[in-house]
């Protein structure tokens, strides 16, 4: 892609997230919202975070794949389970998804 064509694309997304943020506020109009919409806004950011973790971890180009990033993947997911602290987790993942590479699972 030309240079040009990758600062379109920056500028669209630049406008999308801008009238995505401004979308909630706009539409309402400084009301507070109903108890079960906050329950369901409070969940939503959880559950896209969990979608990219498992897309990142089993894709590879187009199709899915499991290798040693899902090795790893999963090892952070039972340390936040057993509630490790963070740094932990971090290491744990990264030790695992290197070991594996080192062993040469892909």
């Amino acid at each position: 892609m030309s240079p040009s064509t990758w600062w379109l694309l920056i500028g669209l997304c630049v406008l999308t997230t801008a009238v995505t943020r401004g979308a909630g506020p706009a539409a309402t109009g400084g009301r507070e919202l109903p108890a079960p919409a906050v329950r369901v806004v409070v969940l939503l950011s959880s559950a896209l975070l969990a979608a990219l973790v498992v897309t990142s971890a089993l894709a590879d180009g187009t199709e899915l794949h499991v290798g040693a990033d899902t090795a790893g993947a999963a090892t952070a997911g039972v340390l936040l389970w057993r509630r490790a602290h963070l740094l932990v987790v971090v290491l744990g993942a990264a030790a695992v998804t290197a070991g594996l590479r080192a062993l040469g699972v892909g």
